[in-house]
């Protein structure tokens, strides 16, 4: 009895409960905080609703889904729409295409803010400097479905500005999207254009807190300009370098669906045609929500997959990682 009423008594004291699980400890941290919560409120909800809930929905991957007898109501088919897809005719070419669109998006696309914003970083004229960053800042924010208006316009064999500069010099004009082999250069090339100045943001603000006193010391010691970028400003900003590279690694296969499908056509499906515009015409168009369901699934535990074995490698080798 005396030792159950010491274990009370440690236990009132908070020695052994957590501090959030104390009443009165959560309760002055939310008096406290209150403001932040609220302000963190809207973030929590759009995740529990858009992001959480419809995981509810993942069931129909192992039913035969229909829209008038509901999920449970459907019968069960276990992993048949899984295999459906694996042993497709169409799954090599689907995965190719989406695996090499989105490599070659990061392999050009991740180190192209990063080189902007280290040559922003050069530029002393601050008004030249500004002028740059709101310019690359702007495409940003307009829709894909302009931007790939756009692109087609400026690739049109009559009358586009690309074919106008050919002819010019003596050329005969291209049609650029009936070209299988050109659609993923032209598609990278957007995807730049449309999203460097946003992502140079990040890289800006890991250069703000690069010690000036190192670039001092460096030019002390006889430093040039690209032995202080190489040994002083690239090592400052490594750390956002490495998250930032994780998350793009773990989202190669997550290629945007809306701007592939609008420059895309059937001529140059060979190297257009991804999971993601291969899921909205069986699981759209065709109303086989079950199978188009499953592909999703499917790849998103392979993005999984990517992300943590890329966080893994960069934890062992650079001690950086998000978890």
């Amino acid at each position: 009895m005396a030792q159950a009423s010491e274990m009370k008594d440690t236990l009132r004291k908070g020695v052994l409960v957590p501090e959030l699980v104390q009443p009165r400890r959560f309760q002055r941290m939310w008096h406290k905080n209150k403001y932040l919560w609220l302000l963190f409120l809207p973030c929590l909800l759009y995740y529990l609703v858009f992001r959480y809930a419809p995981m509810f929905g993942l069931v129909i991957t192992f039913k035969n889904y229909n829209l008038f007898k509901g999920i449970w109501a459907s019968d069960w088919v276990g992993f048949k729409y899984y295999r459906m897809f694996l042993e497709n005719p169409d799954f090599l070419l689907l995965m190719k295409n989406t695996f090499v669109l989105g490599v070659c998006n990061l392999a050009f696309g991740f180190p192209a803010p990063i080189l902007l914003a280290l040559l922003l970083n050069e530029v002393k004229v601050v008004v030249f400097k500004r002028f740059v960053q709101t310019v690359s800042y702007l495409p940003h924010f307009i829709s894909n479905v302009i931007v790939a208006s756009m692109v087609i316009m400026f690739l049109s064999p009559t009358g586009g500005t690309i074919n106008r500069m050919i002819e010019a010099l003596g050329f005969e004009p291209i049609n650029f999207m009936m070209h299988p082999e050109l659609f993923r250069g032209i598609y990278v090339l957007s995807e730049i254009w449309q999203h460097i100045g946003w992502e140079t943001i990040i890289y800006l603000a890991a250069l703000t807190a690069v010690d000036p006193q190192l670039y001092e010391a460096a030019s002390m010691d006889g430093a040039g300009r690209m032995r202080k970028l190489w040994h002083v400003t690239l090592p400052g900003i490594s750390f956002a370098i490495v998250i930032t590279l994780i998350l793009n690694i773990g989202s190669v296969l997550e290629i945007g669906f809306e701007k592939v499908f609008l420059l895309q056509n059937p001529a140059i499906y060979e190297t257009a045609d991804i999971i993601s515009t291969y899921v909205y015409r069986i699981g759209i168009v065709q109303g086989n929500f079950s199978y188009g369901a499953s592909i999703d699934l499917f790849m998103g535990i392979i993005s999984l997959i990517f992300i943590c074995s890329a966080n893994y490698i960069s934890r062992r080798v650079s001690e950086t990682s998000l978890w």
